[in-house]
């Protein structure tokens, strides 16, 4: 039984999706290591070049002396065989060997290392997709221009700040393209859909094969549609008001996806009421009497009621969490997406994450593990994904049916940001290290339960390791025993 492990990523469905970058943790901590290394060779370069100086400066301050003697009485100093034996000598044998040191280029060393080292610096692509995905945190958290460029972040232990011409560089990185995409979203984020249909027309002429653009063109006109259908059917003074209101902004209790999810990200999401937070319980689990968990029963809390979703705490000990980062870091590779338009699996921008995919064969602990997970669903695990598929029909091809419920282990804190959020039905659940949290996808029915449908914020401050467990239908029939209707 294999699970996926995730590093420093984030999920985005389509329609929330930003231009990001692609990195991770191991790759970052690599380059400081690379830094480290070449600043320790610099130093050693400029060591060599002190050395030689303070050579060839014992050699002025010699000859300094010397000749400053024998200009004052040059024939009475050359008058003596040793000192004219010895002037013959400088000239024709001790000059060269100064020019030679004065020639002698200390650099090689830290230029090899250098040239050596230059194959894993990051490249201009890398930059831009930097600077992008620090515009896209600042759009996420709401944060203004002095905030970010002072480094005054929430949870920073290293502040950093950006001069002048580090803000100059990371707005020359945004293209025409991603100018209108920002602008059109803003403009159609205060209502006026006249122009921002006209600024994503304008995307379009530029790169028609946008993704994002061609489905808000689409999503634009059926709204502007809707709108000039209701307008007929109303009076002239009803009209008037429509479209005076859609100039000025939407209903009050309108919230677009994007609004929604980034207001769940900075936890400024939908509040419970006092009456269903008094249903939400904490509680001592035992996986119906599972002999492992009668004694020493697992520590379980309500997250949110509908959907469900339960946290479980200490649930997995730092050591297990350390054994399984060392598994998944040789082999953590970018995950991918589906393609609406070729059908396959592919990566995509949005997508800023590195998965490894870890057997239960390959090491005790993550066999343990998977029997935990086993133990406290009541489900059977044997049917999780084996592997991780390349091809579109991966599910089919495993027989296994849909994924019938999620499980996710958080393996690190975060200082801020990298909620999971749902934005269907506004929770917002935050990294908690040693903790999973667990809900179905799927109701009893087989049906699909959209309000599951979640994304990953983007890590504020921090790094984020997260693993996941997609537990799939088959072998689950007397386990979850289907309903009738289909919203059970």
């Amino acid at each position: 039984m294999i699970w996926c492990i995730l590093v420093v990523g984030f999920l985005l469905p389509q329609s929330l999706a930003d231009p990001g970058f692609f990195t991770s943790i191991g790759q970052m901590t690599d380059l400081i290591r690379t830094e480290k290394d070449l600043v320790t060779s610099l130093k050693d370069y400029i060591k060599a070049e002190e050395d030689k100086l303070e050579q060839i400066k014992k050699w002025a301050e010699k000859l300094d002396q010397l000749t400053s003697t024998a200009t004052k009485d040059p024939e009475g100093f050359v008058g003596h065989p040793v000192n004219a034996f010895k002037l013959m000598k400088r000239l024709n044998t001790e000059w060269s060997e100064l020019e030679n040191l004065v020639l002698k280029d200390m650099s090689d060393g830290f230029i090899s290392n250098l040239t050596i080292q230059r194959q894993y610096f990051p490249n201009d692509e890398d930059q831009v997709g930097a600077a992008k995905a620090l515009l896209r945190l600042q759009d996420t958290y709401n944060l203004d221009t002095d905030t970010i460029s002072k480094g005054d972040l929430p949870g920073v232990k290293h502040k950093s700040f950006l001069t002048v011409e580090d803000c100059f560089e990371l707005v020359s990185t945004i293209d025409k393209v991603s100018v209108l995409d920002y602008l059109s979203y803003a403009v159609y984020q205060q209502g006026d859909l006249d122009k921002a249909l006209l600024l994503t027309k304008k995307l379009l002429e530029l790169d028609p094969e946008h993704q994002r653009a061609n489905g808000n063109l689409k999503y634009f006109e059926y709204i502007m549609a809707k709108e000039k259908d209701a307008n007929k059917s109303a009076s002239d003074d009803q009209s008037d008001q429509k479209s005076h209101r859609r100039k000025k902004g939407f209903a009050a209790d309108y919230l677009p996806e994007r609004q929604k999810y980034e207001m769940l990200c900075r936890g400024e999401g939908i509040k419970m009421t006092p009456r269903r937070q008094k249903k939400l319980f904490c509680r001592y689990h035992d996986g119906n009497r599972n002999p492992k968990f009668i004694l020493a029963p697992a520590k379980q809390e309500d997250e949110w009621d509908k959907p469900r979703i339960i946290r479980f705490h200490d649930i997995i000990s730092d050591a297990e969490i350390e054994i399984v980062k060392d598994l998944a870091k040789p082999r953590l590779s970018r995950a991918t997406v589906h393609d609406p338009e070729t059908g396959k699996l592919t990566t995509a921008q949005y997508r800023v994450s590195k998965s490894a995919w870890l057997s239960g064969y390959e090491n005790p602990v993550v066999s343990r593990i998977n029997m935990r997970i086993q133990d406290l669903t009541g489900l059977d695990v044997s049917t999780a994904e084996e592997l991780q598929k390349d091809e579109p029909d991966a599910f089919k091809e495993l027989g296994t049916g849909n994924r019938i419920a999620t499980w996710l282990f958080y393996m690190s804190d975060v200082s801020a940001g990298g909620a999971t959020v749902f934005p269907e039905v506004g929770a917002s659940v935050w990294p908690k290290k040693g903790t999973a949290v667990f809900w179905y996808n799927l109701f009893a029915s087989g049906e699909g339960d959209y309000s599951t449908r979640h994304a990953a914020c983007p890590v504020l401050v921090g790094n984020k390791w997260v693993s996941n467990k997609w537990l799939h239908e088959r072998g689950q029939e007397f386990r979850r025993p289907c309903t009738l209707s289909e919203l059970e």
